[in-house]
């Protein structure tokens, strides 16, 4: 599975993007949307859960951890979730999860997902519908997972477009 993140809007407080999923179409792609990101500003020199991840192709596996943050999520999520999806081999970076929130205030890094998205460029980011977003993309990308398949994700910032 190949995930697609576009980066459209940094506020200096917040990027906003969106997620695709690569689909083969005969011998062309197709890409469906997944959903709203809300992630934390571009930094030149990274300030710990404080910076975005670089743009960059990345895989995508579970971090097979029994965190503190594992358990809350389980907790949660009983009929489905298991272990955290990281994006993994980040430089700099480690424990970059893909999960629930609504503001750049609920994550150290990571990308939260979400339904809707508010407009960062005329007031501070935000993404709605983030558990539901959440609960969708979990379990899809997690099927993968489970099935064998590798899944993978490019980053790519704002001067990127497709």
């Amino acid at each position: 599975m190949n995930l697609i993140l576009q980066r459209y809007s940094d506020n200096r407080e917040s990027t906003q993007g969106i997620l695709y999923r690569v689909i083969p179409y005969g011998e062309t792609k197709k890409i469906q949307f997944m959903g709203h990101i809300l992630e934390d500003e571009h930094r030149d020199e990274k300030v710990m859960k404080e910076t975005r991840i670089p743009a960059g192709l990345y895989p995508v596996d579970f971090n097979k951890a029994e965190t503190p943050l594992t358990l809350k999520y389980r907790a949660k999520f009983p009929s489905f979730f298991t272990f955290h999806l990281e994006i993994k081999n980040i430089p700099n970076f480690k424990g970059v999860y893909m999960h629930v929130g609504n503001t750049d205030d609920d994550t150290e890094g990571c990308p939260l997902m979400g339904d809707t998205a508010n407009n960062n460029t005329i007031g501070p980011g935000s993404i709605g519908g983030s558990t539901q977003a959440f609960i969708r993309n979990y379990k899809l990308i997690a099927d993968a997972l489970n099935s064998g398949d590798k899944v993978f994700i490019d980053v790519r910032d704002e001067n990127r477009l497709f």
